[in-house]
């Protein structure tokens, strides 16, 4: 995770206020182009609100989704790996949790949302937040976390309710291969729920083609559509 992101000098993007537990949040809300669909929650990586997270929540829109991204880090980007770790070092999970769930407070909220549950979708950090969300929250139906990174304890999944569909690479350090059967083997034994979990030839943040390095088209458009189609079918 050591290189820097797509929008190194740029602000987060942010177009909408929201109340997440009784304090102000900020997010990047889109819209499909029928106006409405189900709702998706967008979690960033650790550099924050970037190019790539907005465009992301852009591309669930184009497929149908009202997809909202949380700044989860209050309007700050990081310009490198350093400050990066450092960010994310200073969100507590349980504080990442609660503005999560405020998020999708506001999401169901939204008269543009057709769904009673929102799917989730997110990136190394991010990722590690789709599960810990999913497990908290009994409103999650979908969940997609992407080289998903947990920070700490593994999550209690006794709650899920989610379907969970994971994307990782076999090259990817970062969450090294043999772990995942041990998650998978938790989530399994804890929730009933068996965990789909994919892996492609390709490096930790395969997705993100904002970092040519590491970038896998092959890889993310196969994730994507499998992502789309989940989505889809799981979210009501």
């Amino acid at each position: 995770m050591s290189e820097s992101p797509r929008s190194t000098g740029k602000p987060a993007h942010q177009n909408v206020t929201f109340d997440s537990n009784g304090t102000p949040a900020h997010g990047y809300l889109a819209l499909p182009p029928a106006g409405s669909g189900p709702g998706v929650i967008v979690i960033q990586e650790w550099w924050g609100l970037t190019d790539h997270i907005a465009d992301v929540t852009d591309r669930l829109a184009a497929e149908g989704f009202v997809a909202l991204a949380p700044d989860l880090y209050g309007g700050n980007v990081a310009h490198d790996s350093e400050e990066a770790f450092r960010m994310m070092r200073e969100l507590p999970v349980e504080r990442g949790v609660e503005l999560l769930s405020g998020a999708v407070d506001h999401l169901l909220a939204l008269p543009e949302v057709t769904s009673d549950t929102v799917g989730t979708v997110g990136f190394c950090m991010g990722g590690g937040f789709v599960l810990y969300l999913a497990a908290k929250d009994p409103r999650v139906s979908a969940a997609v976390p992407f080289y998903g990174v947990i920070q700490g304890e593994v999550p209690d999944f006794s709650g899920l309710r989610a379907q969970i569909l994971g994307h990782y690479g076999e090259r990817d350090e970062t969450v090294p291969v043999p772990t995942l059967d041990g998650l998978a083997r938790t989530i399994r034994e804890q929730s009933g729920i068996e965990p789909d979990f994919r892996m492609y030839p390709a490096d930790h943040a395969f997705f993100n083609d904002g970092r040519p390095e590491v970038y896998d088209a092959d890889s993310a458009q196969k994730a994507w559509t499998a992502t789309t189609n989940f989505l889809h079918s799981t979210i009501k």
